[in-house]
């Protein structure tokens, strides 16, 4: 099974500040919160490392653990930063064939703050991976049985388009799990090609960004699902720009552009994948959280890597849960990345812990 990721490459430096060292603000009447510095003075830290990052990098590195035989396209700059992914990359035995380096633009670093419930701040500087362009897509590299195409960034994202229909063209299984600059700045294009997209994923937020874009066709509300005792989303719709939709609404919405699969993860609300016959959903699976960072990531590529197996999407879905929530004991994007014996041991030691639930539309 050959798959190709396509996305970003970063060096993360992540630093992590006691709870007493920093302070943090939560907003009382929203969902934000704040960790505040203060000017001018050294803050202690309990430790400063660096690791590799990046969507395209991570979900190469997730679908490799995982047994797939896995190349990545990415974009670097002709820096040490570039080596030490490029290095990184064969280690874990992901192709580098379709990695491209480019002099106008160092590669991309990450700075990051953990603190207090370890939802970093992050810095970002996009660098090399803003610089995707026609002529680094060659069509032969998107010969592959899977294309997972993550978050582009800035006039990068122009490239989607290229990048979807050339691997639609060469039949391809196709998953993306853009951001919410694509879903807002390319909308239109990405509403265009919605129907040769086998794989969505998308969190809450992403998905109350699409909520406007989707009333003017469907309407607002939605027929709200059966049962009690209803997860946070299932219970309360989706909202964005001033219109709300029901879960049921918005999957039945998407999926009548021809998408197979639309995936939201809410965070420790669980996870739904919806199809045009039925939503599931799968709660998360309790952990100690250390960093929230890649862990959408890591659900995504794990979702799309298990489906490409040949699982069900009740069992991808389940394998995504797990995946994710080991990522987020710990600090950065990669450590926690399951191999395939240990997922197919969590699968069995936790099936109890992860009941999906099922609503048909």
């Amino acid at each position: 099974m050959r798959v190709l990721t396509v996305g970003g490459a970063m060096i993360d430096t992540i630093a992590i500040i006691s709870s007493d060292r920093i302070e943090r603000m939560a907003m009382e009447n929203a969902d934000s919160s704040f960790l505040l510095l203060q000017e001018g003075q050294k803050i202690e830290a309990q430790e400063v490392s660096t690791h590799c990052g990046g969507g395209g990098v991570n979900a190469a590195v997730a679908m490799a653990r995982l047994g797939l035989d896995v190349a990545t396209l990415i974009k670097l700059g002709q820096d040490q930063r570039a080596e030490t992914l490029l290095s990184a990359l064969m280690h874990e035995g992901v192709s580098t064939r379709w990695a491209i380096r480019d002099g106008r633009a160092p590669t991309g670093a990450s700075v990051l703050i953990s603190s207090h419930d370890r939802n970093a701040g992050i810095f970002t500087f996009r660098g090399a991976n803003t610089l995707l362009e026609e002529k680094d897509l060659r069509d032969d590299a998107f010969t592959a049985d899977v294309v997972f195409v993550s978050n582009l960034s800035n006039r990068s994202a122009e490239m989607f388009p290229r990048i979807v229909e050339s691997s639609k063209a060469n039949g391809a299984f196709v998953a993306v799990n853009p951001g919410l600059r694509h879903l807002s700045a390319y909308w239109p294009d990405f509403e265009a090609l919605l129907g040769k997209i086998d794989v969505l994923t998308v969190n809450t937020s992403e998905a109350g960004t699409i909520v406007p874009r989707l009333v003017s066709r469907a309407g607002e509300g939605g027929d709200r699902l059966a049962g009690d005792d209803l997860p946070r989303v299932a219970a309360k719709g989706l909202r964005g720009g001033g219109f709300e939709m029901s879960l049921a609404g918005f999957v039945k919405a998407m999926t009548g552009f021809g998408l197979r699969y639309l995936v939201i993860t809410d965070g420790g609300g669980g996870a739904y994948v919806g199809t045009a016959k039925e939503i599931l959903h799968c709660p998360v699976l309790p952990c100690e959280v250390i960093g929230t960072a890649g862990a959408g990531d890591a659900f995504a590529s794990t979702f799309t890597a298990c489906l490409a197996l040949g699982w069900s999407d009740d069992l991808a879905l389940r394998a995504a849960t797990i995946n994710a929530a080991s990522v987020v004991g710990y600090v950065d994007t990669q450590s926690g990345l399951l191999r395939l014996d240990a997922l197919n041991a969590a699968m069995k030691k936790q099936a109890k812990a992860l009941p999906v639930r099922r609503w048909a539309l």
